[in-house]
């Protein structure tokens, strides 16, 4: 058996090289699909044990001899790499002076982002965790604020289309079903939110996508886990801020992209691929002078 995902439907392979191999046990340890495994004292591998070889390839990079590798799934030896030293890597107080000091950006320069920076950020972006490997997460670039400015533009006319379902009278007839919470976030958030992006584009004002030099689109097949989207913009968020980019996440976008066939026809979205989050970036116009500490709503310990 073989976990199917959007680009993966067959068990990866895993080759050993016995005659190097000392039976440490860690591929064994680490392998949580079980397709390694002890019999006999000898080390096995069945692709199709319970959930069959992923292709995660824990095993091969745990190897302390290298006497392992893993190909399939959209996964072969090439792929895998020395880790950095301990002291080239980043501290937690490095980390968190990064965090810390990242704004949200909504007033960008007339610069465009370069494309070598733009590889950085989707390399960065390649190792984001995922839900099941192979990653099922695609990128929308949109690069240049006309481009920019033209996706905002089909969004707002999209909401513009569809304006009377957020109108008081249908809000309060769906409320069975939308929920009291959603019925309150479409209620002040929502409802005065496209109104103004509506009447803001009359006037010529970008105020879903802030005229960014560039925006990045993150969407997944039916088969992912709906977070990843969010986690690989997460890291490109992090990455951007390492270049001297400022980014803002941008979640009403993804509504558009979601109820609307044609705008995913338009810009190359599979028709049946979940809801995702924007990404804008480029560079700040605006220095900020100081950090805001932010709270939690609640930290329970069991």
């Amino acid at each position: 058996m073989a976990v199917k995902t959007g680009r993966a439907d067959k068990p990866a392979q895993v080759l050993i090289d016995y005659e190097r191999c000392t039976s440490c046990g860690l591929c064994v340890q680490v392998c949580k699909s079980f397709a390694l495994y002890w019999q006999d004292g000898q080390l096995c591998f069945d692709p199709n044990r319970l959930l069959g070889c992923i292709g995660c390839g824990h095993c091969a990079a745990v190897c302390p001899l290298d006497c392992i590798k893993v190909e399939g799934r959209e996964l072969s030896p090439h792929d895998f790499y020395p880790l950095p030293a301990l002291e080239s890597r980043a501290t937690y107080q490095q980390l968190y002076q990064l965090l810390f000091s990242r704004r949200s950006i909504r007033e960008f320069k007339e610069k465009e982002v370069e494309a070598e920076k733009i590889q950085q950020i989707i390399e960065a972006v390649s190792t984001a965790p995922m839900g099941l490997p192979p990653s099922d997460l695609e990128i929308l670039v949109i690069k240049g604020q006309e481009k920019v400015k033209q996706l905002s533009w089909d969004i707002i006319d999209f909401f513009k289309s569809i304006k009377w379902i957020f109108s008081p009278a249908a809000l309060l007839a769906m409320r069975p079903w939308l929920g009291k919470e959603y019925l309150e976030f479409s209620q002040t958030f929502l409802t005065p939110a496209i109104d103004f992006f509506i009447a803001e584009k009359e006037k010529g004002n970008d105020y879903l996508l802030y005229d960014a030099p560039l925006a990045i689109y993150f969407h997944v097949s039916p088969y992912a886990d709906p977070l990843d989207p969010v986690i690989a913009a997460t890291y490109a968020m992090i990455s951007a801020e390492t270049l001297g980019l400022g980014t803002c996440m941008i979640g009403t976008v993804a509504y558009g992209f979601k109820y609307s066939k044609k705008l995913k026809q338009k810009y190359g979205i599979p028709a049946r691929n979940q809801q995702g989050i924007m990404l804008i970036m480029g560079y700040p116009a605006i220095k900020y002078q100081r950090g805001i500490r932010r709270s939690l709503a609640q930290v329970t310990y069991y």
